[in-house]
């Protein structure tokens, strides 16, 4: 991820979508550029990589900018997707449960270097290597435990989705064995996950989902989060989920999915603006302008650095995968369920975060934050610099998407400023990749800048109504495509 550093805004929060994005920031001209070119991008690859639905958001502190539903939810009835569509999130549940155990730890009721099975009783592994310590809860956290990935079912491969009820796994539990000696590598495990529900549920004395709404999505402002599918909303409000594409192109339409035992590790539905209101609660929090659910050292703490493997190839902070991009600290988690794939991202230190939610069982969620932080991020950077002089001209006249019809993909043309900006459409498993540069010259000649320096010209051609049909460059022709 090619992260900018940028001096940003505090802004006030709106609660309704049409609002969030009608605020300050989202109507300068540059962010707005900036957004058509990412808009362009993420419709593209709806078709060539064949992805039913998309939902993103783009968070700066307080206001959610950027917003917007791609494609469908439901194939069969053409349910478009929106931005309060509700997908499964899955892994992104994690947060939500670390917050929970994180709670109990500031209440004194646990620590994070106490064995798990002080807190369950009936927690009863194999020990596979005579020199570990024990499964502590921290570990949980960090997925340092040396627990096994998965409960011992088939959940994620079979089409019944057979996930285990706690009794299932408690008895399952039993026969298996960890991995590797406690506190010594990274494992990812949703096994660790589930335990750390449970553990919330026998410490608290509620169930793990009155315990979450109670303490956090209900606290948290999050409407339509849930710890549960909700069935009753599929094919509308919740989009279906499809599988990954065939040999023949064909998506496989999945069903429905209890995630029973392993909902805290997995089970939680949300949206975006639901999720953009989770980024928000997290700047608030880091700022100290919000202690409702947990203190801003603690979640500083869950923030940083908890977890870095021998290799240093691995880290992880409390339930927050944490990373650095070029100097500065990535806060993230995925998710990835049965015919959904989503990601979200926050740069704390800047306060913005980017949401990718997908109906797909390979949808591109990860390429989609990246290239959301890229390019607005670049343009939340500008804003401070002056503002060029207007070229005397409408450019929209130039504005589209062209190919020459033998290579494949396209070349999408958009007005940023005073000038041209065009990006590659066409590759669905490679972020947005590099944005070119188009100053005016004359006569509908346009040239591309690098460095500062001209590289090529742009030469279009216009119909009678004054609109940009094709363009040469390199002595090649690329036409718009209707």
């Amino acid at each position: 991820m090619r992260l900018f550093v940028f001096s940003l805004f505090l802004l006030v929060f709106n609660s309704g979508a049409a609002e969030q994005k009608q605020g300050s920031l989202a109507e300068h001209s540059r962010i707005k550029d900036a957004i058509g070119l990412v808009d362009a991008w993420i419709d593209s690859l709806l078709d060539y990589g064949q992805v039913p639905g998309i939902s993103v958001g783009f968070v700066v502190d307080q206001e959610l900018i950027f917003a917007k539903g791609y494609g469908y939810s439901n194939l069969e009835n053409k349910v478009r997707t929106k931005t309060d569509t509700i997908y499964s999130v899955c892994s992104i549940s994690k947060l939500f449960t670390s917050i929970g155990i994180m709670q109990l730890r500031d209440s004194g009721i646990l620590t994070l270097r106490d064995p798990i099975d002080t807190h369950l009783e009936w927690f009863d592994i194999q020990s596979g290597h005579l020199q570990s310590g024990p499964v502590r809860v921290g570990g949980l956290l960090t997925h340092s435990s040396g627990l096994p990935r998965e409960s011992d079912f088939p959940y994620w491969t079979r089409l019944d989705f057979p996930f285990p009820e706690e009794e299932q796994m408690k008895d399952q539990l039993k026969e298996q064995t960890t991995i590797y000696p406690a506190e010594t590598r990274f494992q990812y495990s949703n096994l660790g996950f589930a335990l750390a529900g449970a553990i919330l549920a026998s410490k608290s004395g509620l169930t793990y989902q009155q315990y979450m709404k109670q303490k956090i999505i209900g606290p948290m402002g999050l409407e339509n989060t849930r710890t549960y599918f909700p069935t009753k909303l599929l094919g509308d409000q919740m989009a279906t989920g499809y599988a990954g594409l065939r040999r023949d192109r064909v998506r496989k339409e999945l069903p429905p999915f209890d995630t029973a035992a392993i909902t805290s590790a997995a089970g939680f539905t949300s949206t975006v603006e639901d999720l953009a209101r989770f980024a928000s609660w997290n700047f608030r929090t880091l700022s100290d302008q919000d202690d409702t659910i947990l203190e801003g050292n603690t979640l500083r703490e869950m923030h940083r650095v908890n977890w870095v493997d021998p290799d240093w190839k691995s880290s992880w902070g409390l339930g927050f995968s944490v990373s650095q991009e070029q100097g500065e600290t990535v806060v993230s988690h995925g998710g990835a369920c049965p015919g959904y794939i989503t990601h979200f991202a926050m740069l704390p230190k800047f306060k913005i975060a980017a949401i990718a939610l997908t109906n797909a069982a390979d949808g591109p969620a990860s390429l989609i934050t990246t290239s959301l932080i890229k390019v607005v991020g670049s343009a939340l950077r500008s804003l401070d610099k002056p503002v060029e002089a207007p070229v005397d001209m409408d450019l929209s006249v130039y504005e589209g998407n062209y190919s020459t019809n033998v290579w494949g993909g396209e070349i999408a043309v958009r007005v940023s400023g005073n000038e041209l900006s065009a990006i590659l459409l066409g590759n669905p498993r490679a972020p947005l990749g590099e944005i070119q540069k188009l100053k005016y010259l004359q006569a509908n000649t346009f040239v591309r800048m690098e460095a500062n320096e001209p590289r090529e010209f742009w030469h279009f051609e216009l119909d009678e109504s004054g609109q940009a049909y094709q363009f040469k460059r390199h002595q090649g022709l690329y036409s718009r495509i209707e």
